[in-house]
């Protein structure tokens, strides 16, 4: 919807002189199936029960309004695999989600029994999701706490906020790098919010480098990152078996968009050549 010629918040209010504007919505498909796509996945593991895909940045998860194909479930349907039905065709197998342009690790469920358990123990917290991010300036302190409330934006439905009446939000942050304009961050989600990490760091004034929604876009040239990325990556995924009970233990090396930027924001090259500068920063050690 547009107030002559320019788009206004929900709240406006309109005057008897105003020309309004309204598109009609884009076409809902049939929410009974989803389409299937050849589209090439990195997966790191699979078995009878599940998957662990390391999603690359720039893929939606899901189908939703805007985004109906080229998701992650539509190139896993492509795939031919059973999958858990989950919360519907739209999230087969699904069991958490990544942001747009979040990468790195995330699970999917095969069968019933396998998305029922690995929910229970992500809702009991006993999937341990660790993410590598790069946040403007620095913390006072090595680590940060950040335990505030989220809900959807009252100002801006598509963004995420600090809300009092939102949902219980808690995440841990360790610093294993100061560079001269930013931190490189640990984080550590004790709760799986839309957003989390993006909203509690820019909620402590440190948003996500190159995070356009939540204050870190500036500076994207100084950082390296290429549009739309944002630097946060789920680099480690912890938890047991849904079935076999096995202790499962995944790592995810930064991509080379976040790899090239770790060496400009740390002003060295050799962090470029470094193959791994996570394990070099300390990121699976000494864990939270």
């Amino acid at each position: 919807m547009t107030v002559n010629g320019a788009r206004e918040r929900a709240s406006y209010r309109a005057a008897a002189t105003d020309l309004i504007a309204v598109a009609d919505p884009e076409p809902v498909p049939d929410h009974g199936e989803v389409k299937g796509e050849q589209i090439p996945l990195l997966i790191v593991f699979e078995d009878a029960d599940l998957l662990v895909v390391d999603k690359i940045a720039g893929m939606v998860v899901h189908p939703a309004p805007g985004n109906w194909s080229g998701t992650l479930v539509n190139a896993l349907v492509g795939r031919g695999e059973e999958l858990a039905e989950g919360g519907g065709p739209e999230r087969a197998g699904l069991v958490h989600r990544l942001d747009k342009e979040t990468s790195g690790l995330l699970i999917v469920a095969k069968t019933e029994i396998a998305h029922r358990r690995l929910s229970a123990a992500i809702a009991a917290r006993r999937v341990t999701r660790r993410y590598a991010a790069m946040s403007w300036g620095h913390f006072t302190a090595d680590t940060l706490s950040v335990d505030q409330p989220i809900a959807r934006d009252p100002r801006d439905r598509k963004r995420m906020a600090i809300v009092s009446t939102g949902k219980k939000a808690r995440t841990d942050f360790r610093r294993l790098a100061r560079f001269t304009s930013a931190d490189l961050l640990r984080a550590h989600l004790f709760t799986g919010r839309t957003h989390q990490i993006r909203v509690h760091l820019a909620s402590v004034g440190h948003p996500v480098v190159g995070d356009d929604a939540y204050g870190g876009g500036g500076g994207r040239r100084l950082a390296g990152l290429p549009p739309k990325r944002h630097f946060l990556h789920a680099a480690w995924l912890q938890f047991h078996h849904p079935v076999s009970g096995e202790q499962m233990d995944f790592r995810s090396p930064l991509p080379d968009d976040l790899h090239r930027s770790i060496a400009q924001l740390g002003e060295s090259e050799d962090l470029y050549a470094d193959p791994d500068p996570l394990t070099t920063f300390g990121f699976y050690t000494n864990p939270d």
